[in-house]
């Protein structure tokens, strides 16, 4: 009954269908890998903000080039470890990062180094602020002076983000889209380490006018809902096949003629005849 299966053009008709289901297995299998790293990264997230802080070193390196340089990335499984440092916040150096939106406001994150007691560098995003006042979003704000003296400031390490553009000095200021470390590193005086630090907590205390960066958790549950979507193509394709090959096989055997059409015009002609 089913011998049909096995001509050129149904197993042709196979092959496709187990190439398909096997891509879409695939695609699956990558989802759930990306499902399980976002996860992961809430994770970290969430732990950083209860964790005691640990000393810079134990999740950023320091960097041991000279002048311009770039130490190493942090370690994916450190990132958003909570951490703490003392040093000297260098003014002479700030860094704006334009078209940061908060509450559905573009403004800038403020980056200012801060030049540890080793003569390295790390840069601290002490947080985000609007631009000035009736003017457009591209327009420097004013950017409360940072503390005179030591601070010591605690936070998150946060990765060096992708991509990069220009780094470009303005009225005493560095500007730039992304926190592209070794592009800004080029740009200062001393080696800088390979992650930034998001401020959470400084002493002296950070000046009111910066608003903290809020925090976003990755969507993972996304990533969850296309591993089930692509699983679930796949069987629909092995099922579909197999449909298509039964009502095959029930149509050479003759057990699905069709029916000859039903005349309604002539059944409900047939009581008045009578």
């Amino acid at each position: 009954m089913y011998r049909f299966l096995l001509t050129p053009r149904w197993l042709g008709y196979l092959a496709l269908t187990l190439v398909a289901a096997a891509v879409m297995v695939f695609l699956g299998n990558w989802q759930l890998d990306r499902y399980r790293g976002r996860t992961a990264i809430n994770e970290r997230i969430d732990a950083g903000s209860t964790m005691p802080p640990a000393p810079l070193r134990a999740a950023l390196p320091a960097p041991s080039g000279g002048s311009g340089s770039t130490g190493p990335a942090p370690a994916e499984r450190l990132t958003w470890t909570k951490v703490t440092a003392t040093g000297r916040y260098d003014s002479a150096n700030v860094v704006l990062v334009r078209g940061r939106t908060v509450d559905n406001v573009v403004g800038f994150e403020v980056l200012t180094p801060l030049v540890l007691a080793d003569g390295t560098a790390v840069l601290v995003d002490r947080g985000w602020i609007p631009p000035a006042p009736g003017a457009g979003a591209t327009t420097q704000p004013q950017v409360p002076a940072a503390p005179a003296g030591d601070v010591t400031v605690t936070g998150r390490v946060v990765s060096s983000e992708s991509g990069g553009g220009a780094v470009d000095r303005r009225d005493g200021k560095l500007e730039t889209r992304r926190i592209s470390i070794p592009r800004l590193a080029k740009q200062l005086p001393y080696p800088v380490a390979g992650g930034y630090v998001l401020l959470d907590q400084q002493a002296p205390a950070a000046d009111p006018a910066f608003q903290a960066v809020p925090i976003g958790h990755t969507n993972n549950w996304q990533n969850f809902g296309y591993v089930v979507q692509w699983w679930l193509f796949a069987g629909m394709s092995l099922v579909g096949y197999g449909w298509v090959a039964r009502r095959e096989a029930r149509r050479m055997a003759g057990l699905d003629r069709p029916r000859r059409p039903v005349d309604r015009a002539a059944e409900a002609a047939s009581p008045a005849s009578a």
